[in-house]
């Protein structure tokens, strides 16, 4: 196949800007702001995760604190009943000692119960502590991940301008580029390979491959407006005044 020689060397332009898009297309799925982001997500996950466990703890404490109440009102009311029928007086001996008895015995258990609320109080107040300061973090973290988006996207705008400068740059390459030539690009493009490479310094560049001197002595007899392909990638060989044929 024959194709002028300053035709050929479009395909390294093409070339070129391939391999500027492959590297816009990294970067734009590795942007820093995305690490910092997921390290935020996952930091937020673990304060929800605090908030919950705060949450559940002060439900239960609350409970709690409802049914020793309820248990202590219900002792206070008997207590001043039983203490009403002592006052009353008439009781029988017998009577009135199982009577003092059971206000004594009710007294005690009251007390005891009012400790565990006292206790439960201290509770509720470091669970709900306990709760502010997860919520404070969740907010925290939500407002600097917030602010990382925004630099996010704005990175990526940046990036996607300059996807599309060089997608039309390639396109503009491609239709100047020979329609055969752009065949044989497109193929090894789609295999996985590099489409073109500029034959430097006797390596192919494509795949770096260094050319015994044999098969440069062969490419430098070869008419100009030969298309070569390197034997190991099977790229287009673009040959230039920097690819060091012998003479």
């Amino acid at each position: 196949m024959k194709v002028e020689a300053n035709r050929q060397r479009v395909m390294l332009e093409v070339a070129d800007v391939d391999a500027q898009i492959a590297r816009l297309t990294r970067e734009r799925s590795r942007l820093p702001e995305d690490g910092e982001i997921a390290e935020l997500t996952t930091r937020i996950d673990g304060a929800r995760d605090d908030l919950v466990r705060a949450q559940i703890a002060a439900e239960d404490i609350d409970r709690e604190y409802r049914r020793v109440e309820t248990e202590v009102n219900g002792m206070s009311a008997r207590e001043k009943k039983d203490s009403e029928l002592l006052e009353s007086g008439g009781l029988p001996p017998k009577q009135l000692s199982e009577l003092q008895h059971e206000v004594g015995g009710l007294r005690r258990r009251r007390g005891m119960l009012e400790d565990d609320l006292l206790e439960l109080m201290e509770r509720q107040e470091a669970t709900t502590a306990e709760q502010q300061r997860a919520s404070a973090t969740v907010s925290q973290l939500e407002s600097e991940r917030a602010d990382v988006e925004v630099r996010r996207d704005a990175a990526r705008i940046k990036v996607d301008e300059k996807l599309s400068d060089a997608r039309e740059r390639r396109t503009a390459f491609v239709d100047e580029a020979p329609e055969e030539l752009v065949a044989i690009y497109e193929r090894q493009r789609a295999a996985g390979k590099v489409g073109a490479g500029l034959l430097r310094q006797q390596r192919c560049g494509a795949c770096r491959m260094e050319l015994d001197r044999g098969t440069m002595s062969s490419i430098a007899k070869t008419d100009a407006d030969e298309v070569l392909r390197c034997e190991e990638c099977g790229a287009l060989l673009i040959r230039t005044s920097e690819s060091g044929l012998p003479k």
